[in-house]
């Protein structure tokens, strides 16, 4: 037989501890049903004494009434599974009281947290993580704490030093802000809005109640048009799904800040109840430009048309000190009321002379930004200064001075204020030409420029002005304009405009029949000095009743003073944030021709680099309409018509 092995001791200690719990654990559930502790020391074999430690040191009589029931609720469990004879009503009450234990660990776990969650399962899948993230994906408009600190830490990280600069200013009550073109602060201000609201937010966590001052407040973006305010509204919305993946809805951009702070251990919010914040985007005109209150941002505001009235309905958005208010713009001229503002003539009209302080409004003064005696925190920001806070990884100084006349340089880059007392086009009588066109020109859809297809204004009839370039000297420039319902009376409009460089003349071409192929073109005119002759030629393959304008003193002079008349019968209308286009136009005037025996109209240049190409290109697109047009001799008048 073979040898029986030996015990093995260890096995053997682990077997006698697992009998004793198991005594221990019946005693205490014979005890919780009644039994006495004779009795219960007869049915397990142990001595009263041990029952009785068992007892004290385990503190069977504190034991909560749920920890009893779940006793009870398990040894009948074991008494069903435990029938040799286990059936199908057996499995059932086994069913019922696992759903007891269950109950009764639920009731456990809420005697701990106290949070309703615990002791209502539906209530707690409502609240766990996955549900609170479902919510979020839901909600309209709903950025988490995570979110708006990551969008705070990508606006940082973007910004050149000259926006931060204007960042470290966002509390002041009136910034103005004179500046070159193309520095982003379209751009910059939109998103400068947002991460103001995110700051409020962040600021907030674990706070009980934020200060009126400390609150996100509504941010409210004033452009000339409705077109140029959306601007805003396509910057914000492409920011915050980049960083975010959020995308933003509504015309109207309402942040919603239920439940902004998740909660904490104990259930409450770890931040206080926020009201929600709207980023409203409108046009300047006193019908819309109302109503609202909150920060605000004037955009190019020295272009606007009856900018006194315009500040006064804006400046009532802030009436209360906790809003702040930005004006920025690049310079237009001395005479827009606008000046007054900016010079502070306004703030001392009308105050006793021995109160009335100079504003210092130099570029010195200003470069860094300065206060000014009305409070205001003014600033002027060059091009120069631009790119020595940044910008110069963007933009080649040298290169915008060969591509600009001197005098356009100084005031789209300089930030002077351009005298157009001289020009052929003030901006006096330009200003009723601009019109808010997303809201008037109901017949054209600018959505559809860029579909490929797209028809923006159906078949109306359109012409096409087109100034090319002078063998690379300057840029070329394209304008599409509506032709007026009544010869002579009805109003030009001008839909779409383009400036071009870097393109010879086939590409020059081309170009000119993508824009053509968008709408029912009815004229062409094409200014045929020096290489505009090839680019004529090439359009006259497909298009041959184009016109040719070959400059002269005669044909300069017929093309301002048709021009002038149309602008001066207030026939002609483009939408108001085209700045460039007003600019161009004022850079038009008279000037003696080089025999000094007569006039003729430029664009003052830095030699023959520069001048006016939106204007020149408008200007040609005009004169397919003659000179006589609508006057008492229309049926016998003349056109315009110009020879190589």
């Amino acid at each position: 037989m073979p040898r029986a092995l030996a015990p093995d001791p260890d096995e053997e200690r682990a077997i006698s501890r697992q009998v004793g719990r198991a005594q221990r654990r019946e005693a205490r559930s014979l005890y919780w049903r009644g039994w006495r502790i004779t009795d219960i020391a007869m049915e397990i074999g142990e001595p009263e004494g041990t029952i009785s430690s068992w007892k004290n040191r385990d503190r069977w009589d504190q034991d909560p009434p749920v920890v009893v029931i779940e006793d009870r609720i398990e040894a009948k469990i074991a008494t069903y599974l435990d029938k040799p004879d286990f059936n199908e009503g057996d499995m059932k009450r086994v069913d019922f009281l696992m759903r007891q234990m269950e109950r009764a660990a639920r009731i456990r776990k809420y005697n701990q947290t106290g949070k309703e969650g615990d002791l209502n399962e539906k209530v707690g899948a409502r609240n766990d993580d996955k549900a609170k993230a479902k919510r979020a994906d839901k909600r309209r408009n709903f950025l988490t704490l995570e979110q708006l600190q990551a969008l705070l830490d990508d606006f940082h990280a973007k910004n050149f030093d000259y926006q931060e600069h204007w960042w470290a200013h966002r509390d002041e009550r009136t910034r103005k802000i004179r500046k070159s073109r193309q520095v982003g602060a379209t751009w910059y201000f939109a998103r400068e809005a947002l991460a103001k609201v995110a700051e409020s937010i962040l600021a907030g966590v674990g706070k009980n109640a934020l200060d009126e001052d400390e609150r996100p407040r509504n941010q409210i973006f004033l452009s000339a048009s409705e077109r140029q305010a959306l601007k805003f509204r396509r910057e914000i919305v492409g920011w915050v799904r980049r960083v975010t993946g959020v995308e933003l809805k509504g015309k109207i951009i309402t942040l919603d800040f239920v439940g902004q702070y998740p909660d904490d251990e104990e259930g409450d919010p770890t931040g206080p109840a926020i009201d929600p914040v709207g980023f409203y985007f409108l046009s300047t005109n006193s019908a819309t430009a109302q109503g609202e209150s909150g920060d605000f941002y004037f955009d190019e505001y020295a272009w606007v048309h009856g900018f006194a009235q315009l500040s006064k309905v804006a400046s009532a958005m802030a009436t209360h000190k906790i809003y702040k208010k930005t004006y920025f713009s690049t310079p237009s001229t001395k005479a827009h009321e606008s000046y007054a503002f900016w010079s502070g003539e306004e703030w001392n009209r009308g105050r006793a002379k021995g109160q009335q302080q100079p504003f210092d409004i130099s570029l010195k003064n200003l470069r860094q930004g300065a206060r000014m005696p009305d409070g205001s925190w003014q600033q002027i920001l060059t091009i120069h200064d631009a790119v020595a806070g940044g910008l110069g990884k963007l933009v080649d100084v040298d290169e915008l001075r060969r591509e600009y006349s001197e005098e356009e340089f100084r005031n789209l880059f300089d930030c002077e204020d351009v005298d157009d007392s001289e020009s052929s086009f003030p901006f006096a009588r330009l200003a009723p030409a601009r019109v808010d066109s997303f809201l008037k020109w109901r017949d054209f859809k600018p959505a559809l420029v860029d579909m490929p297809g797209g028809r923006p204004f159906g078949d109306a009839p359109v012409w096409i002005g087109y100034d090319p370039n002078k063998q690379g000297r300057d840029d070329a420039a394209l304008v599409v304009v509506a032709q007026p319902g009544d010869a002579g009376r009805g109003k030009f409009r001008v839909l779409e405009k383009y400036r071009l460089n870097g393109r010879d003349f086939q590409g020059q071409a081309d170009f000119i029949k993508d824009i053509a192929a968008r709408y029912n073109v009815t004229d062409i005119a094409i200014d045929t000095t020096g290489s505009g002759k090839a680019v004529r030629d090439l359009v006259a393959n497909w298009f041959p009743t184009v016109r040719s304008i070959e400059y002269s003193v005669a044909s300069k002079t017929a093309l301002v003073i048709k021009a002038q008349s149309i602008f001066r019968a207030q026939r002609i209308e483009f939408d108001s944030g085209w700045t460039d286009l007003m600019q161009a136009l004022m850079a038009i005037r008279p000037t003696l021709t080089g025999s000094q025996r007569g006039v003729t109209y430029t664009a003052k240049r830095n030699g023959e680099i520069g001048h006016a190409d939106l204007a020149w290109a408008l200007l040609h697109a005009l004169s397919n309409e003659p000179l006589d047009a609508g006057s008492a001799s229309e049926a016998r008048g003349g056109t315009v018509k110009f020879f190589e």
